[in-house]
């Protein structure tokens, strides 16, 4: 069996009387993609907000590594080797794209204030060393005509490609994709597929997602866990996971309609 890189257990989150999350476990292996998928508030994003520790579960457990992720704070986890895009883009608007995955690669500087100040060898050398790392993930992910643009220029699917190169940049092990095909045509989903693909297969990434889509799940997920109303529904390869009476009945409410949820697009 593959290397386990998450482990989430018997996970629980409660808001006021409303159970959000009802006892869900999985594991993520390494160099997987591993897919959530399920309705409009099924409890995807806030398992991804708890492996982001932007919420505390009231029951249950999340290991990365084999280290415990909840005694840690928000502010540790990229340093870790996560790194998450957002179904609606956070992007500093009124900078370039540039400056935006400098940003995001700021979590590897180690100098001291005055060291900075002073911009020793030291800090001039791991400039370089972050300039390098970023223009490497530009060139990857062809960025390359938009390098200098403010983001408030750019088109929605550019501005979702930038998003995702800012988490590159940041040098993770583990990404987490919420929806990365939200908002995007067929053509610019077909494109997200493509880099997911090479950011498993090139840069040996490991990939946690939250999507809709059927034709973007089938094509890239190893594996796949379905979620309704908090719970845990089915897990297992796409096909498998898509055609599961529960499943359907979930999105569709029928299985009359199983074939609609299965065909790609």
């Amino acid at each position: 069996m593959q290397d386990v890189l998450l482990s989430a257990k018997n996970l629980e989150v409660r808001f006021g009387g409303v159970l959000a999350v009802n006892d869900v476990s999985f594991d993520v292996r390494r160099g997987e993609v591993f897919t959530l998928i399920g309705p409009n508030g099924a409890g995807k994003t806030t398992v991804f907000n708890l492996i982001s520790r932007i919420y505390t579960p009231t029951a249950g457990s999340i290991a990365y590594e084999g280290q415990d992720l909840l005694g840690l704070p928000p502010h540790r986890i990229a340093a870790l080797g996560i790194a998450r895009t957002f179904q609606n883009i956070e992007l500093f608007e009124h900078a370039t794209v540039l400056q935006n995955l400098l940003i995001g690669r700021h979590i590897h500087r180690r100098s001291g204030f005055w060291s900075e100040i002073v911009f020793t060898p030291r800090v001039r050398a791991a400039e370089r060393e972050t300039r390098r790392k970023v223009e490497e993930v530009i060139d990857f992910l062809d960025l390359q005509h938009y390098r200098d643009t403010m983001v408030a220029g750019l088109p929605y699917g550019v501005r979702k490609v930038v998003e995702l190169a800012r988490a590159l940049a940041t040098g993770p092990k583990l990404l987490l994709l919420d929806e990365p095909s939200s908002g995007l045509n067929v053509e610019e989903t077909g494109d997200m597929a493509f880099w997911i693909q090479d950011i498993v297969d090139d840069l040996g990434i490991t990939v946690l997602m939250v999507e809709h889509d059927m034709s973007l799940v089938s094509r890239v997920s190893d594996r796949v866990l379905a979620m309704n109303q908090g719970a845990v529904l089915a897990v297992g390869a796409p096909a498998e996971v898509q055609a599961h009476p529960g499943v359907v009945e979930a999105y569709l409410g029928t299985a009359d309609d199983a074939s609609s949820l299965r065909r790609p697009r």
